[in-house]
């Protein structure tokens, strides 16, 4: 994303905010249309069709990013605010959480809009005036934090929308074993390690399934990922479930200068390391597509 912008915020687990001002003038490109080069960029280099929102601020821009479809935009123009907004109910608004939406709703405030219309004295009796006056500023869509340049995110995702339901399990094997290929080739390019892959498999109904697993030792090695991303998929036992999404995770991120290996007396294992870097140098000259899994192949 720096290449659209320099001002580009990790939101961990797996969002990112751009800033996209200074990019407006250097493409000359409406706010939508930047936008729509930034995923398209995104969907080129990592294989990621993700839902956005376009906004003023950054919670807005969040907010619409979760309204959103997966692969679809979601822009609230200047103006539009409130009427985007206020129908929603509390529970949406950032900073609302279980307990809080509770009060609210056991006093007749069921939407953002109702807690916008409502007086600042009667909201600080209800929920204190430190939490009152930042739930009265997001209600009526104001939000002054920075888009903040930040350390690099302490994990890396892969995910895949599939264009419709998929039942053959066989295409969840290949799926599963792209996205872990996909992350060991993101760690060795940025020189990291990772210890831990979680798989978050989305189902037709909108529904999921999380399951999480610590590496035997921390790394980058793809055979090694998709070994465990797979057994993560099996443990699953999903037979013919009608799937509409796949999402690896790696974690527990460190400089691959600090790896530890467990010695090993298999020649072949020394060489499975010195193919996938060979492997890599084909993929920087000759594009990510170059060498890849034998089931992966078309």
């Amino acid at each position: 994303m720096s290449g659209i912008t320099p001002h580009v915020q990790a939101v961990p687990p797996t969002a990112v905010q751009l800033d996209l001002t200074s990019a407006l003038r250097y493409f000359d490109l409406s706010p939508y249309d930047v936008l729509q080069l930034a995923k398209m960029r995104l969907k080129a280099l990592y294989g990621v069709d993700s839902s956005a929102g376009l906004a003023n601020n950054r919670m807005l821009a969040a907010m619409a990013a979760d309204a959103s479809a997966p692969g679809e935009t979601t822009w609230i123009r200047d103006g539009q605010a409130a009427t985007w907004l206020y129908p929603r109910p509390v529970t949406a608004l950032p900073g609302v959480g279980r307990a809080t939406a509770q009060t609210l709703n056991r006093y007749g405030l069921h939407t953002i809009g109702q807690v916008a219309d409502t007086p600042a004295a009667t909201l600080q009796r209800l929920l204190g005036a430190g939490s009152a006056r930042l739930v009265a500023e997001r209600a009526r869509g104001h939000d002054p934090r920075p888009v903040s340049p930040s350390e690099p995110a302490v994990l890396l995702v892969a995910d895949l929308v599939l264009e419709r339901d998929c039942l053959d399990p066989a295409w969840h094997h290949r799926a599963v074993l792209g996205l872990a290929d996909q992350i060991g080739g993101r760690l060795r390019g940025e020189g990291q390690i990772a210890g831990r892959l979680t798989l978050t498999v989305r189902y037709a109904d909108r529904s999921s399934s999380t399951r999480t697993q610590t590496l035997p030792e921390p790394t980058n090695h793809s055979p090694a990922l998709a070994a465990t991303a797979l057994g993560l998929l099996a443990a699953l036992g999903l037979q013919r479930a009608r799937v509409r999404a796949f999402t690896v995770r790696a974690d527990g991120l460190l400089p691959a200068g600090s790896a530890y290996r467990q010695l090993s007396l298999d020649p072949g294992d020394a060489r499975a390391h010195a193919a996938e870097a060979a492997a890599d140098r084909a993929r920087r000259r000759f594009g990510p597509g170059t060498v890849r899994p034998a089931t992966l192949a078309d």
